[in-house]
């Protein structure tokens, strides 16, 4: 028996007949069809996706990467994805061809799309006290080991941190998001140990006696922040850079770089993975759950990943970003109600407890829960499968909605999962 079928088999053991039916249904109900891949025009190396304007086209995968063609079909789909960029694999195919250098083109086709992405936004690239912040991901066809990780608040700099501290009345997300953009740049783009930014980090907590990370104040971030520049300064021999479009260009860099790293190749070589042109690059302007009690971040499932039975799943943090929903430095709470109550029992917390504090998604922020569960089924009855999704929720004070209330947005989505839990992020 194969590995997928002794997990099917495991599955089926588990799932009553009305999870298997109501999931049939599911996949019933039309959407998703599968579509001939599409080549990009000769020359057009970057691809801009938004709500108003998507130039991603179903079938483009090859090109766009799996993060890419997903961010642009929710985008043409009219879900809350903030708008960026894709650059292409292709382009990653002619940058190594180059000799690691990039056409002249490919310069002027980004501008271009950061000027969109200003407009559409309201916020200057590099403006000292209303920057434009992106994201940076990486993002091949196919997932796999090795790519570079995500690298989130790219744009901040010793002044503009200021502005965004000005802007949102804010001074602790301004700092907090400014010592998450140092340690990510160096530990991604320039593959300084992650050690060595948590010895700074955890020597600022033990110095004011605090155990989390959300608990340290503005104050103990600007100390957080002149650490890691001195660990960045020791490591890279240079200051840490302060001019956005050296930022931006050293992650696309550091993205394409990692197609051609030792662990992607071997990986590429056992699995027989060939014709790929490399990794796209995906720019994405920023949204903020570290911006506030009333902000969050997450990650979920549309239905069981271990059943398949018709419950939405997953896990949150209040005021948090990136990875620390994932990494443990504190326990995430449910996404509904039942199965927070769930949880509770399972590992002895009383309900006065668990209600006070670890509440649901679906109590704390119910607005913002059934933004959520209408995505989730949008994108399900959209893809005929289950989904896996990533999303923040954007608090009222924050630099990209400072006039809303809250918003959630499905940051990225990951390509179809499949019942026996085997989806993945991407």
């Amino acid at each position: 028996m194969t590995s997928v079928e002794s997990q099917v088999e495991k599955l089926l053991q588990v799932a009553t007949a009305e999870n298997i039916i109501s999931l049939v249904q599911a996949k019933a109900k039309g959407g998703a069809k599968p579509s001939k891949d599409v080549k990009p025009p000769a020359g057009k190396y970057v691809f801009y996706f938004s709500k108003s304007f998507c130039e991603g086209k179903p079938g483009m995968k090859a090109y766009l990467g799996g993060k890419g063609s997903g961010l642009a079909e929710m985008a043409g789909l009219g879900l809350p994805v903030p708008p960026g960029f894709t650059i292409t694999t292709e382009m990653c195919d002619v940058y190594y061809k180059l000799g690691q250098q990039y056409p002249p083109e490919l310069k002027a086709q980004v501008d271009e799309a950061l000027a969109r992405l200003e407009k559409e936004t309201n916020k200057k690239f590099g403006d000292l006290s209303n920057p434009l912040l992106v994201s940076v991901r990486s993002g091949a066809a196919l997932s796999m080991p090795g790519m570079m990780d995500t690298v989130l608040n790219l744009g901040l700099n010793d002044i503009s941190v200021e502005g965004v501290a000005k802007l949102t009345g804010n001074a602790r997300f301004a700092w907090d998001s400014y010592r998450r953009f140092i340690s990510m740049f160096g530990n991604v783009v320039k593959s300084i140990s992650g050690e060595e930014w948590e010895h700074v980090l955890s020597g600022q907590k033990k110095k004011r006696g605090v155990k989390l990370d959300n608990e340290l104040s503005a104050e103990d971030l600007k100390e957080v922040v002149a650490g890691y520049k001195q660990v960045y300064k020791k490591n890279v021999k240079a200051d840490f850079p302060q001019d956005p479009k050296d930022q931006l260009w050293q992650a696309v860099n550091a993205v394409f770089g990692s197609w051609n790293n030792s662990r992607a190749i071997k990986y590429r070589e056992i699995n027989d993975i060939k014709g790929l042109l490399g990794t796209a690059v995906n720019v994405q302007s920023m949204v903020f759950g570290n911006s506030g009690n009333d902000s969050a971040t997450g990650v979920c499932f549309s239905r069981n990943p271990s059943t398949g039975e018709n419950k939405y799943y997953g896990e949150y943090l209040v005021n948090a970003q990136g990875e620390d929903v994932v990494a443990g430095i504190r326990t995430p709470q449910q996404m509904s109600k039942e199965m927070s109550v769930h949880w509770a029992k399972e590992n002895n917390v009383p309900e006065d407890v668990r209600a006070k504090q670890f509440p649901s998604l679906e109590e704390a922020m119910p607005e913002a829960y059934k933004e959520l569960v209408r995505i989730k089924d949008t994108l399900q009855t959209h893809y005929r499968d289950m989904q896996d999704m990533e999303f923040t929720i954007e608090s009222k004070k924050s630099l990209h909605a400072p006039n809303q209330k809250w918003q959630a947005y499905s940051l990225c989505c990951c390509e179809d999962c499949r019942r026996h839990g085997e989806g993945r992020l991407a």
